[in-house]
C-alpha cells in the first residue's frame, strides 16, 4: 500500500542496517584507557556479581551438599561467566555477538534443577549423583538453544510476547516457595528443627529492608548496590547470632582446579522436558536483552546485520551453556543487568568485556572467594531472594501487560497460570499418575508454559 505520509528518522532506523546516534564516551568498538575500562569492567561485575553466584548457592541449599562441593560449584560459575562474556564480546567465528554483553547463570532453571536433584536423591541416589545428571541435562539441552539460533525469527513467531510473559511470571512466582524456605532458615533447618525460627525471619526481614530502602533513594550508586549492601549487612549481623559458620574455609584449597564433568554424566528424559522448554524461552529472553545492548550501543536493531549479531548471541548462549555443564555449573545467559551499567557509565565498548571475563576468571580460581559466599545464612540469602524472585514475576507481568489481552488472550492466560501455580502449590496431585508425566508436569513453569504454548498454537485468533 502506497501512501504521503512522511516517513520518520527513527522509521529508516528500524528498516536498514543504519547505526542509531548515541551519547556515548566509548562507542562498540572503541577502545578505552585502561583506567576507564577497568573502572567499567568493575561496575558490571559488581552489578552481577550477586546474580551470578545466587543460584549456586540455592540449589547447594536445597540438595544439601557438602561444603566443598558447594565452594566448588560457586566457583565454577564465576569462572564459566568469565569465559562466556569473553566469547560474547570477543565473537569468536559465528559464536557470540560481539556486544558488551555479560553472561551469567539463569534463574530460570532453578525449580527444574532441583527438582531433578531431589528426584535422584529420593530414589536413594547420593547428592554428587544428583549433580552429574543435572550437568548431563544441561548439557544436552544446551544444543537446543544451538539449533534455535539458527531459527531465532521463527522461534519468535510461536513463542509471542504472551507465551513469553506467563513463563516469565511462573518462573518468579514458583521461585518464592524457594525464597520463603530460605528466609526461615533453608532446608537443612528443617531437620535440626530450628526452621522459622524468629530470628531466622526478623535477620531476612532486615535483609529485604535494606534492599527495598536502598531501592527508593535517588542515588544511582546505592541503588545499583542494594543487593550487596543488604546481603553484607546480613551477613555482619549475623556472625554474632551464631549464624556464619568459618570453619569449612580452612580446608580450602589455594586454587580451584577446573575439572570436566567431575560428578560423571547422567540423563532423564521425562526431568529433560521442562528444561528442553526453558531453552526455548530463555532463546526469546536473550532476544530481548541483546537487543537491548545494540540499542545501548548505538548498533541497528533490525536489517541482516541484526539479525546476524542475534544469531551469533543465542548461538554463544548454547555453546557458553554447554561449557558452564562440563565445567559443572548451570547454564548460562545474557544478563539484563549489564544495560544498566552500560547506561550509568556511558562506556559500551565490547572490549571492557575482557576485563570483566578476566576479573570472573581470577575470582573462580581463587576458592576462599566462593568458600566465603558459600557461609552467607539462608535467612540472609532468602531476605535478598525473595525480592530477586518477585522482580522476576513483575518483569513477566511488564511483558504481559504488552499484550492487547482480548478474550483469547485472557483464555490463555488464566488457564496457563491455574495450571501452573496450582501444580506448585499442590504437587501430590501428580501422585497417582505415571512417572513420565509426573516428572513433566511436576514443574509448575513447564505445565504453564506448555499450556501457553500449545493454546496459543490451535485456539483461533491472532497470535501477536
Amino acid at each position: 500500500m502506497i501512501t504521503n505520509e512522511p516517513i520518520t528518522r527513527e522509521e529508516v532506523l528500524l528498516e536498514t542496517d543504519a547505526p542509531i546516534e548515541h551519547d556515548l564516551i566509548y562507542g562498540l568498538d572503541d577502545r578505552p584507557p585502561v583506567r576507564d575500562a577497568i573502572f567499567a569492567a568493575n561496575q558490571h561485575v559488581f552489578a552481577c556479581f550477586v546474580g551470578i553466584i545466587t543460584p549456586a548457592l540455592i540449589i547447594s541449599g536445597a540438595l544439601q551438599l557438602p561444603p566443598a562441593d558447594s565452594a566448588y560449584i560457586v566457583s565454577m560459575s564465576l569462572f564459566v561467566s568469565g569465559i562466556a562474556t569473553f566469547i560474547q564480546a570477543k565473537k569468536i567465528g559465528p559464536v557470540g555477538s560481539g556486544l558488551l554483553s555479560v553472561q551469567g547463570t539463569s534463574f530460570a532453571f532453578i525449580g527444574p534443577i532441583i527438582a531433578a536433584g531431589a528426584a535422584v536423591t529420593g530414589a536413594g541416589g547420593t547428592p554428587q549423583e544428583a549433580l552429574g545428571t543435572i550437568f548431563g541435562l544441561c548439557f544436552i539441552g544446551s544444543f537446543i538453544e544451538m539449533v534455535l539460533s539458527r531459527f531465532i525469527q521463527l522461534a519468535s513467531r510461536i513463542v509471542t510476547p504472551l507465551v513469553t510473559g506467563i513463563v516469565v511470571t511462573l518462573i518468579g512466582l514458583t521461585l518464592i516457595n524457594v525464597g520463603v524456605t530460605s528466609m526461615a532458615g533453608g532446608f537443612a533447618a528443617k531437620a535440626d528443627e530450628t526452621f522459622g525460627n524468629p530470628s531466622n525471619l526478623l535477620l531476612a526481614v532486615l535483609v529485604l529492608a535494606i534492599i527495598v530502602i536502598l531501592n527508593s533513594l535517588r542515588n544511582t550508586f546505592l541503588r545499583m548496590s542494594s543487593v550487596a549492601i543488604g546481603l553484607l549487612v546480613g551477613y555482619i549481623v549475623a556472625i554474632p547470632m551464631g549464624l556464619v559458620n568459618f570453619g569449612n574455609l580452612a580446608g580450602l584449597p589455594l586454587f580451584t582446579l577446573p575439572l570436566p564433568f567431575k560428578y560423571g554424566f547422567g540423563f532423564n528424559v521425562a526431568a529433560f522436558i521442562p528444561f528442553a522448554f526453558l531453552f526455548l524461552i530463555t532463546t526469546i529472553e536473550s532476544t530481548g536483552d541483546l537487543t537491548a545492548t545494540s540499542l545501548l550501543t548505538g548498533q541497528p536493531i533490525a536489517g541482516k546485520k541484526y539479525f546476524d549479531r542475534i544469531q551469533g548471541g543465542i548461538l554463544g548462549d548454547g555453546v557458553n551453556s554447554a561449557i558452564a555443564a562440563i565445567f559443572n555449573t548451570f547454564p548460562n545467559t545474557t544478563f539484563s543487568q549489564n544495560n544498566g551499567v552500560i547506561q550509568l557509565t556511558g562506556i559500551g565498548s565490547r572490549y571492557v568485556g575482557f576485563f570483566i571475563a578476566g576479573v570472573f576468571v581470577l575470582l573462580g580460581l581463587v576458592p576462599v572467594i566462593a568458600g566465603i559466599f558459600q557461609t552467607i545464612p539462608q535467612p540472609v540469602l532468602g531476605g535478598a531472594t525473595i525480592i530477586m524472585f518477585g522482580t522476576v514475576a513483575v518483569a513477566g507481568v511488564k511483558i504481559i501487560s504488552t499484550v492487547n489481552l482480548d478474550k483469547r488472550a485472557s483464555i490463555i492466560l488464566a488457564v496457563s497460570l491455574g495450571l501452573g501455580l496450582g501444580v506448585s502449590v499442590v504437587p501430590d496431585v501428580l501422585d497417582k499418575m505415571p512417572t513420565l508425566i509426573k516428572s513433566t508436569f511436576s514443574s509448575g513453569i513447564s505445565t504453564g508454559g506448555l499450556t501457553a504454548l500449545i493454546l496459543n498454537m490451535v485456539l483461533p485468533g491472532d497470535r501477536g
